[in-house]
């Protein structure tokens, strides 16, 4: 696309970005790469993490080290606030053409507000879940944006029906997914480690850790007394993760290993995955592997709040978008291990159940499609920056 193209500014775009979280700013690295190779001259600055700011955004603030505070609304205090107030007064000072806010609604739907009160237009990338809960919170996102950027394909109709201009741009992880590699040779060994190979995915967060893996630990040994010769991958995020995980399980006298951010690997060679709620679910559907979900978060928290406000029969994402249980799903919480056990040795028993499961997961990864999540935004963020440099004044 060149710079004469209706589709990208006549003068160099200033776009404020963002981000709260590690994913957050891993898609903001490659939503700036995607701009930039549309608009070279884009100037990209705001609350941008150390994948965004290598690929060229100013940053105000790197929240990535605070994202497990700053993601609770409940805790949206001190720092965060002071931090609306400062982008709003360098939104007035210095005006942008466009701001994209990247998923985070608790620290984005307030950061709307100020931006437009700036008199900047707002690109929302990642669209909230109020199909999941909350939904009362539609009024807010109409009044303090412009317009969504949705990543699941039932959100565009949802929104739309509901007065938000949205378009669904496909799914950041299938393009991550599609251009990641792994080890041919580290597969083959972890296949060959034992049989049969279970996956646990206990999350990328900290406190998911801390509420899955103990859960996750329990159901392994119940597999491992049924399956002497079994091999327990664990898959950790990163290398705090990993030493967590491997604190976790020193008293264990199961087989098993820790891989540190070798997710490919370990779901290639798995036969079932545990696997903590969230996206991480999408990661094992896109590998077919037959799957548990579980996720043990606060009994009386839901009990007394979190059911007021879910409105969808299913809580793991793999069933959403089936709109049918076709996985397993132990969430908001559970108070024994026990069934979760007795699936998982159903699901090793049963080869028909396991290849129902591989069919309807590779349905649900087909209808996320095959579009390039940050090159559709991309093209969103440049149209709207446009629209935005060419109003008079």
């Amino acid at each position: 696309m060149t710079d004469n193209s209706p589709d990208v500014p006549p003068h160099p775009a200033r776009i404020f970005l963002s981000a709260a979280e590690h994913s957050g700013d891993r898609h903001g690295a490659s939503l700036i790469a995607a701009i930039g190779e549309r608009a070279p001259e884009t100037r990209f600055f705001g609350v941008a993490g150390p994948r965004m700011q290598q690929a060229g955004c100013e940053a105000m603030d790197d929240l990535t080290e605070r994202s497990a505070m700053l993601v609770r609304a409940i805790q949206m205090v001190g720092h965060a606030w002071r931090l609306l107030r400062r982008v709003r007064s360098r939104l007035r000072a210095e005006p942008a053409d466009l701001a994209i806010l990247i998923d985070s609604p608790a620290l984005h739907l307030p950061m709307a507000r100020h931006i437009r009160a700036a008199g900047c237009p707002v690109l929302y990338y990642i669209a909230p879940q109020l199909w999941a809960w909350a939904p009362w919170r539609i009024g807010r996102v109409r009044r303090r944006v412009d317009h969504l950027a949705a990543i699941l394909p039932f959100e565009q109709d949802y929104f739309r029906g509901r007065g938000v201009p949205t378009d669904f741009v496909g799914h950041p992880l299938v393009e991550q997914l599609k251009e990641a590699s792994s080890e041919a040779d580290l597969c083959a060994e972890l296949r060959g480690a034992g049989k049969p190979v279970i996956a646990c995915l206990p999350g990328s967060r900290r406190h998911v850790v801390n509420e899955v893996l103990p859960g996750q630990i329990e159901v392994a040994r119940t597999i491992a007394q049924h399956h002497p010769d079994a091999i327990i991958l664990f898959a950790a995020a990163d290398a705090s993760a990993g030493a967590t995980i491997e604190t976790a399980l020193r008293t264990e006298r199961f087989h098993y290993r820790v891989l540190v951010d070798r997710n490919a690997e370990v779901l290639q060679a798995a036969d079932l995955a545990l696997c903590a709620s969230g996206t991480a679910t999408l990661e094992v559907a896109w590998h077919h592997v037959p799957m548990i979900v579980m996720y043990n978060g606060s009994k009386w928290g839901y009990r007394l709040v979190g059911r007021w406000l879910v409105r969808t029969p299913h809580l793991c994402l793999v069933n959403i978008l089936a709109d049918r249980r076709i996985v397993p799903e132990f969430m908001p919480y559970y108070t024994s291990t026990a069934p979760i056990a007795a699936e998982a040795l159903d699901l090793l028993a049963d080869a028909s159940r396991r290849e129902a499961m591989q069919n309807d997961l590779r349905d649900v990864i087909d209808s996320l499609g095959t579009m390039s999540a940050s090159s559709r935004t991309a093209e969103l963020a440049l149209s709207m920056a446009r629209n935005r440099n060419d109003r008079p004044g």
